[in-house]
């Protein structure tokens, strides 16, 4: 009883999914070490090509966005000269793909970019509030207190994503996915947790939103609303603490993201069972109450539950990540109602 996900999907006149079915993006640490990305991580995107679409795994903007070990990038000729392999490989299987732009923010380490050209070692952030912990995969590298950025900072941050969004295009992707969820760089600036902000980029909704809304507008300029989408976490929960306030942020956000005819939204969540009292239940329930446009669900969907979503209008596309990594042919199995192998960590040690 799937069938609704085997349904052509036009994002706009330029793009049309084969199908429902989405490759959410999922970071797999294995490009090499000036990350640049690899024959085998071709290789793995070619075998999921049945995807509607694949949002590639998080790609970092510039060299201080890094915040997990060998994370590809989209800033130098040698990573786009890469990508374009990666890419070529997907379009000539039939696919498309999306890169997703990456600022890690406060969750950056200086281990990897102290080889950065202007010789900074500053982690940033909307404020200078720290976050305890440490980097996946390199538990001896513990997260720093960030630098609050300046005014020329967030010029120069809203250039990288514009110039790393004309990268993916020259790289061959179909369009970007601007990484804004999950307690990353943007999203840092759309909660109360991180933004303590006392500037014309805090303290209000419309002064939290700028910068966000400073960047897609930057990008759709770039490249076309077309070939532009957008990753959000309304819910705090990973990287940062709930406040009631963020639901003011969001409503307002959403508002403004409405009009501004994206390809699509995308929620930043692992589980979307997760209920915020101050979002009045779900991420996706609210998103959706406040956003007609095209949207993404995401988070512990199995195909059942995700054709029923789409079929009672939750959401219009589903994302699926785990399951992929564990099924390179999920889609096909899903079709043919084979049964799905089961994800494990053990997975995560090579690219199948």
């Amino acid at each position: 009883m799937t069938n609704n996900l085997f349904q052509p999907y036009s994002l706009n006149s330029t793009i049309t999914l084969n199908n429902r079915i989405l490759m959410a993006p999922l970071t797999r640490c294995m490009a090499d070490d000036n990350l640049v990305p690899t024959v085998a991580m071709a290789e793995y995107y070619g075998r999921r090509v049945e995807a509607g679409l694949i949002i590639s795994e998080a790609t970092i903007i510039r060299p201080d966005g890094q915040g997990n070990p060998n994370t590809p990038g989209l800033f130098t000729q040698e990573q786009i000269n890469a990508w374009k392999f990666v890419t070529k490989t997907v379009h000539n299987k039939g696919g498309k793909i999306f890169a997703q732009l990456w600022h890690t923010g406060r969750v950056a380490h200086p281990h990897f970019f102290k080889d950065n050209n202007n010789g900074s070692l500053d982690v940033l952030a909307p404020s200078s509030v720290g976050i305890e912990g440490t980097v996946p995969r390199m538990r001896d590298l513990n997260y720093q207190v960030p630098k609050a950025v300046t005014h020329q900072d967030i010029e120069q941050l809203i250039a990288d994503y514009v110039q790393a969004a004309k990268n993916a295009i020259k790289a061959g992707f179909d369009g970007v996915e601007i990484h804004g969820a999950n307690g990353y760089l943007i999203d840092q600036f759309l909660h109360h947790d991180s933004n303590r902000r006392t500037d014309e980029y805090g303290m209000t909704p419309e002064n939290m939103s700028r910068f966000p809304l400073a960047v897609v507008d930057a990008v759709i300029d770039s490249i076309g609303k077309d070939r532009t989408a957008l990753r959000i976490s309304p819910g705090a929960y990973f990287f940062m603490s709930e406040d009631a306030r963020d639901r003011h942020v969001f409503d307002y956000f959403l508002k403004e993201l409405e009009h501004r005819n994206l390809a699509f939204l995308h929620l930043g969540i692992f589980d979307d069972s997760m209920k915020f009292d101050y979002l009045d239940g779900q991420a996706s329930s609210y998103i959706r109450a406040n956003y007609s446009q095209t949207l993404v669900g995401v988070g512990s969907y199995t195909p059942e539950s995700a054709s029923s979503a789409i079929a009672a209008n939750k959401f219009d596309l589903i994302a699926i990540g785990r399951p992929f990594i564990a099924n390179p042919d999920y889609v096909a199995r899903v079709r043919e109602n084979k049964k799905l192998v089961e994800y494990n960590a053990d997975m995560l040690t090579s690219l199948l």
